[in-house]
């Protein structure tokens, strides 16, 4: 089922000390800019016409841009976690994939774990951040970095982005599925797999529901688009879909996959949150949502609680 959440916020930069108001075309530009429907010259060409509103392309630009030393919310040496980087098998896929492991310090045996899936340009400081999330609460969290094959994550979203899209994405998708099957099998698991993932990673996490509905113990896509056509009818769930109202491009997607979800009796819920743009969870652009942000959090921490504890 479907439900629809609390009120609009304004739209914010966390990039400035004060709140700049962003156009509502401003993200739907970016958002086009971010997955290649339009090019950099004619985002910002856009972006120039609003100077005719007394706002400045540039201050726009630097509030839709990540800034992330603002996304740090646990810190990489928190006393409560350890973080590493680890390698696994890839044979379907480049070969060898590479990801951030973090796990609470004090895990005496196992754990439930999640897999942490980027958006469309690598594995960069936000994702790292929201692993380390979900290991402060008690889970064992890897995030896989898609641009391993190409050396890693370049340290320029720009670049990332790139990076990506030149890689097979045949293989790419192969790597997150050995990804899944590595952490579930991991000795620091409890067997049991959950997923969360944002923008391609909200694409990633149904494709894992539906190519491997057997292993993926529960689901949790951020405005993600659906698996392919032949996948989708394999899905069982359980799925938690969190969705922007602001979010035309995913949002269109939405109604028959839903239906393919219905017919097939499958576990899900669906969240639409109200006056937020794609990547409302981002808390490094001026797309942050606080409020829906932590309501959105919250509910995927009691979701995998709920499904990937060992009764």
């Amino acid at each position: 089922m479907t439900e629809n959440n609390i009120k609009p916020t304004s739209n914010t930069s966390p990039n400035d000390a004060a709140p700049i108001a962003i156009p509502q075309e401003a993200f739907d530009w970016y958002d086009e800019y971010a997955h290649g429907i339009i090019d950099r010259r004619e985002f910002l060409k856009r972006l120039g016409g609003l100077t005719l509103l007394g706002l400045s392309a540039s201050a726009i630009t630097a509030a839709l841009t990540p800034n992330y030393a603002l996304a740090e919310q646990i810190s990489f040496n928190d006393p409560d976690i350890t973080a590493t980087f680890e390698t696994f098998p890839s044979p379907q896929g480049h070969g060898e994939g590479r990801g951030y492991l973090v796990v609470p310090k004090a895990l005496a045996s196992t754990a439930p774990a999640v897999l942490v899936v980027h958006e469309n340009r690598g594995l960069n400081p936000y994702i790292k951040d929201v692993a380390r999330r979900l290991a402060k609460v008690g889970f064992v969290a890897f995030a896989p970095d898609a641009l391993h094959p190409a050396g890693g994550y370049p340290g320029n979203d720009d670049q990332g982005r790139a990076m990506q899209k030149a890689l097979e994405r045949s293989k790419i998708e192969a790597d997150f599925l050995a990804a899944a099957l590595y952490l579930k099998d991991h000795p620091l698991s409890n067997g049991k797999l959950g997923a969360v993932g944002f923008c391609f990673g909200g694409y990633i996490v149904n494709m894992l529901a539906a190519a491997m509905p057997n292993t993926l113990d529960a689901g949790v896509p951020f405005y993600g688009t659906p698996a392919a056509e032949s996948l989708r009818d394999k899905v069982k769930g359980p799925l938690m879909l969190q969705f922007a109202s602001l979010d035309k491009r995913v949002n269109a997607t939405w109604p028959e996959y839903e239906a393919v979800l219905k017919a097939q009796n499958a576990d899900y819920i669906a969240h639409m949150y109200d006056g937020v743009n794609h990547g409302f969870h981002n808390d490094s652009t001026g797309r942050y949502a606080p409020a829906e942000a932590e309501l959105a959090w919250q509910r995927t921490i009691a979701f995998f609680q709920q499904h990937l504890e060992v009764s």
